[in-house]
């Protein structure tokens, strides 16, 4: 085949964020598959087709896969499955494809399955680099993340308040992404340590990007599938 399939990271949200490669890449493409949810009132949304657009890419080539927003992985692995057969069908006919992720497609980026999957169908793929919301967001706050020996943790939203403070006393910056997984443990945190620095951020690069380190205003803050934190000392 003349094209590998590739796999183009669109960064944290804002278009001009994605790497040059990354553009050059959607623009050739014949064919570029993005992810999109229902909301209510089964309104489709796809923030990355509207990156997408935002670079000028005719829209014509965009095609959507929608992806259920909830925590049972059989309904997303039927729908990776039907992609992984769109994607392979495409070039097969010889079609220049590109699957698309919002960040980076190589971090927590459940796209890797179908990355996976067309290696061991025997179709050549090619995964492109992009900047991951946590680097973005400390763009956005100033924030040196990590200065000399300090060393870095990024978890999942899935831990209770101590293992955020442990993590945090053995002298980690800590990443927390999925923050709306564990919204109760982190005021559990800000409340027995209130002497920790919490940098909250949601929907980085978007006209919805938010950043605060009030801990008074996070308290009354519901926190949103795109949000993220960063803690230390």
């Amino acid at each position: 085949m003349k094209h590998a399939v590739n796999f183009v990271s669109l960064g944290p949200g804002d278009p001009e964020l994605i790497t040059v490669k990354g553009f050059k890449l959607l623009r050739q493409a014949d064919v570029i598959y993005c992810p999109a949810t229902l909301s209510v009132g089964d309104r489709i949304n796809s923030r990355a087709a509207d990156i997408v657009k935002a670079l000028d890419i005719r829209p014509e080539k965009i095609r959507l896969f929608m992806l259920p927003m909830n925590r049972e992985r059989k309904a997303a692995m039927e729908s990776y499955d039907a992609l992984y057969e769109k994607v392979k069908d495409a070039y097969a006919a010889g079609l220049d494809v590109s699957v698309v992720a919002e960040g980076d497609a190589g971090f927590y980026s459940s796209i890797q399955y179908v990355y996976d999957k067309l290696i061991d169908g025997g179709v050549e793929v090619k995964r492109i680099a992009g900047i991951p919301a946590f680097i973005a967001a400390s763009a956005v706050a100033g924030l040196h993340i990590v200065k000399q020996e300090e060393r870095l943790m990024v978890i999942p939203g899935i831990l209770s308040a101590e293992d955020l403070a442990e993590k945090i006393e053995q002298g980690y910056v800590v990443v927390v992404m999925k923050l709306c997984a564990c919204r109760e443990a982190v005021l559990q945190c800000m409340e027995s340590h209130p002497g920790y620095a919490y940098h909250y951020f949601e929907n980085i690069g978007t006209d919805k990007e938010y950043h605060t380190d009030d801990c008074e205003l996070l308290r009354k803050r519901k926190f949103p599938y795109f949000s993220l934190m960063i803690l230390h000392k």
